[in-house]
């Protein structure tokens, strides 16, 4: 199959392309640098099966044109604006609905003329945060807290409107070795820092994107269009929680000072409180679900070199 893969500069787009080169895909990547990264563990044969197009999804005309000459048979839309924070600055409102809402609509309206499905990354975002239930797949009461929220629900509704086929992969608390996150932001303030206060009432699960992106190539292969959730197993915990976990698994003497959201009190961006998500119809559908996120925590700490 010949799989196009928006953003690979990014932290899951970089996992997702050698899973995919492992698999015998023909795969394209497009990010808006120059150049995508080396994926220096790959073999000459894995790297010859890869080219990398510069594209910005915020220019319709160069999303026809990338599309129309690689004329993929499946676009993975990893590219998306993620700094949550920073999307509710006035400056750069236009700018993430340009890359969330408008760029995911450049790329599905190209797919529909090309008779390409598609795999969109969303978020709990789209979701109020509200109670304690995990939220279903099949979940329509979308009510986003924040621009990013309310600019990825644009995108899949982009998706749901222009494309029959196509899955959409709602996802949470993404870590991988590519990128900022949570767990580099601890290791990192630990070495400064002999107390760290971390809110307890935000509840979730982690996702580590090298087991993501083999859940991802999975569904691309099966023809399994729809609405999927999908994170690490283990149970619920709270920011709080992981980064106990990780202060124990580092050595780092760090004390964790659990407080709520309203006593953390520095994020710009509404954080939902409720991020747990119900992965019920990966099993319908014959998935294997991810590992346990304790197991993906420790794979990601020796990754790291911890």
């Amino acid at each position: 199959m010949k799989i196009l893969v928006t953003g690979v500069n990014g932290q899951l787009g970089y996992d997702v392309v050698p899973q995919l080169l492992a698999r015998g895909h023909e795969v394209i990547g497009s990010g808006t640098s120059d150049q995508g990264p080396a994926w220096e563990s790959a073999g000459p044969a894995t790297r010859d099966s890869y080219e990398y197009r510069r594209m910005d999804i915020t220019i319709k005309e160069e999303v026809d044109r990338v599309m129309e000459q690689i004329h993929p048979d499946l676009v993975i839309h990893c590219a998306a604006w993620t700094a949550v924070d920073a999307a509710e600055e006035p400056e750069n409102y236009d700018r993430v609905m340009a890359v969330n809402a408008e760029g995911t609509r450049h790329i599905a309206e190209a797919c529909r003329r090309g008779g390409a499905a598609m795999l969109y990354i969303s978020t709990d975002y789209v979701f109020d945060g509200q109670g304690t239930e995990p939220w279903r797949a099949d979940c329509e009461d979308f009510a986003p807290l924040n621009i990013y929220g309310r600019s990825k629900l644009a995108g899949e509704q982009a998706v749901r409107e222009l494309l029959e086929r196509y899955y959409i992969v709602r996802i949470a608390w993404v870590f991988g070795i590519h990128g900022g996150n949570f767990i580099k932001t601890m290791l990192r303030l630990g070495e400064t820092h002999p107390a760290l206060r971390v809110v307890s009432d935000q509840i979730g699960t982690p996702t580590y994107t090298k087991d993501l992106a083999g859940l991802l190539a999975d569904l691309a292969e099966s023809g399994r269009y729809g609405i999927y959730h999908a994170t690490n197993e283990g149970g619920f915990i709270s920011w709080y929680d992981l980064a106990v976990e990780i202060f124990q698994r580092s050595g780092q003497n760090v004390r964790v000072v659990p407080v709520t959201t309203e006593e953390y009190g520095i994020s710009k961006a509404a954080r939902p409180f409720n991020s747990r998500l119900d992965k019920s119809r990966l099993t319908e559908q014959g998935f294997q679900r991810l590992p346990e996120w304790k197991d993906a925590l420790d794979r990601f700490m020796q990754e790291l070199g911890y």
